[in-house]
């Protein structure tokens, strides 16, 4: 008997008022091939999030390539003046990060985005006309306020596309074009540096990269879709079930109303700090390695072309870092938490060997450099989490303008760990970063403890196990789609969080 009324109680449809529920007789995922729609989304979709991601990051690191090439004896930065110019960009981030919230929610994702890429190409290929160290702050506090968007864009995007079990992995793979940019970034640097003429080279750099991304851009606005509703690469019988697959297992639909509750909800919610705090851990060392990455390597006497050629080493490992976890949080189920936490103590064990071993052991300290970047991997595994546990559009938006607010913070402090009188062992810089990291670790393991207490406590008030990862039975259907609520985590009782 007590089997029989859990059963009764898992099959129970979905009690809502008449005027919630929108009918919509037709297609279903019962008559079409599943696995054929998301091998044709991931076709058309994640190109164009790697592309996106690939130049972003492209874009935001040009500083650090400029700085081997004269960048600062031709602006004259002094002190900390380039620390400062490193960190402005994040400032710009940090203060677009709630306005870029509000964007994603009042307007269709990929008109804005595509629209913000076009912006940062031009503000970029500004930076070539850079006098002094006034003008360089003001445009990368600019280019941080337009690219503030792409990241949380993708994300959300992805929540748009694909279903909770694949968040891992898609997130993972568009997030593979940061690697993939400091590969080619390094090998593009090398050969721009070779530009002989009146125009000194790390103005070259900001004008072709620049360039490049207004092309890419236009690429973006014309192709992207704002959601599956309306992807030119799907016929009719496709759009619906593909926009209803992965909304119908979390009741969070595209809604473009801001709500006041759900934002309230977000900011409440301890999950959402939880996050918070393994951002900014895990961002300072990041911040750090971005603006000093090439001056750390170069003072261990490399000439200034061999110091770009090796750092591309550093990326191939860092890209290994991102595809293995995420192909490993894609098949391993509830690993994601563990996963970020593995990541983040491989990068302090390239701490320790670049703080413990002697500068004269450039092999050793390479390595240590190479094992570092780990951490890198761990940021998708994050925002795939945010993606797939937080229900509620605007909840969602929410959390991860909290997410970009905590990777902003890192990333402004991790340049000024590295004062340059320590220089080129920066021993403070080190310890902080391994501090940091630690921070990190505690913190991921805290949010896995505290969702999987959340699910057990669910499960116990309502007499049945759910498993996130199969789909609720209250919401399939075998001869009409449900067009779903827009519900956030708190308020959907029957949501379980998957980590």
């Amino acid at each position: 008997m007590a089997s029989d009324s859990v059963e009764k109680k898992v099959s129970q449809p979905d009690q809502r008022p008449p005027e919630e529920v929108e009918v919509k007789l037709g297609i279903t995922m019962s008559t079409i091939d599943e696995k054929a729609l998301v091998k044709k989304i991931d076709r058309h979709i994640l190109p164009l999030m790697f592309g996106a991601y690939m130049l972003q990051f492209l874009d935001k690191t040009a500083l650090g390539y400029t700085a081997i090439f004269g960048l600062q004896e031709d602006l004259k930065l002094v002190g900390n003046q380039y620390s400062w110019a490193s960190s402005a960009f994040y400032f710009g981030y940090l203060a677009a990060s709630y306005p870029v919230a509000i964007c994603l929610v009042k307007f269709p994702l990929s008109r804005f985005l595509g629209f913000t890429f076009l912006a940062w190409a031009v503000v970029l290929s500004c930076h070539a006309a850079a006098q002094n160290f006034t003008g360089l702050m003001i445009l990368r506090t600019l280019l941080g306020v337009l690219e503030a968007g792409i990241t949380p864009g993708l994300s959300m995007m992805t929540a748009i596309w694909y279903k909770r079990s694949e968040h891992g992995s898609r997130h993972g793979v568009w997030f593979a074009g940061n690697s993939t940019a400091a590969i080619f970034g390094g090998l593009l640097g090398f050969g721009i540096a070779h530009i002989k003429n009146s125009v000194a080279s790390w103005r070259w750099i900001f004008i072709i990269f620049g360039i490049l991304t207004f092309a890419y851009g236009i690429l973006f606005l014309m192709l992207l879709p704002d959601s599956p509703r309306t992807a030119w690469f799907l016929n009719e019988d496709e759009r619906e079930p593909a926009y209803q697959r992965p909304q119908q297992e979390t009741r969070s639909t595209i809604d473009h109303k801001w709500s006041t509750s759900e934002f309230i909800e977000a900011l409440i919610d301890l999950k959402t700090w939880l996050i918070f705090i393994a951002t900014v851990a895990s961002c300072i060392p990041n911040g750090g390695l971005t603006s000093f990455g090439s001056i750390i390597v170069a003072s261990f006497g490399f000439s200034v072309f061999n110091t770009l050629l090796l750092q591309i080493p550093a990326s191939v490992f860092a890209l290994f870092y991102v595809a293995s976890s995420s192909i490993f949080v894609s098949r391993v189920r509830y690993s994601r938490c563990l996963t970020a936490a593995t990541m983040y103590l491989i990068s302090l064990a390239g701490s320790l060997m670049m703080s413990q071993i002697s500068p004269e052991n450039k092999v050793a300290r390479l390595a240590g450099i190479w094992l570092f970047g780990a951490f890198a991997a761990a940021h998708p595994i994050t925002l795939s989490i945010v993606a797939s546990n937080v229900g509620g559009y605007t909840k969602k938006a929410t959390v991860s303008a909290v997410l970009f607010i905590g990777y902003c913070t890192g990333n402004i402090i991790g340049p000024f760990l590295f004062f340059s009188y320590e220089a080129p062992s920066y021993e403070s810089a080190w310890v902080g970063i391994m501090i940091s990291l630690g921070i990190a670790v505690c913190a991921m393991i805290a949010l896995r403890q505290l969702c999987t207490f959340l699910n057990q406590q669910r499960d116990r008030q309502q007499g049945v196990h759910i498993d996130p990862e199969v789909k609720d039975p209250a919401s399939q259907t075998t001869q009409v789609v449900v067009e779903t609520r827009n519900e956030t985590d708190w308020k959907n009782a029957r949501f379980r969080y998957y980590l």
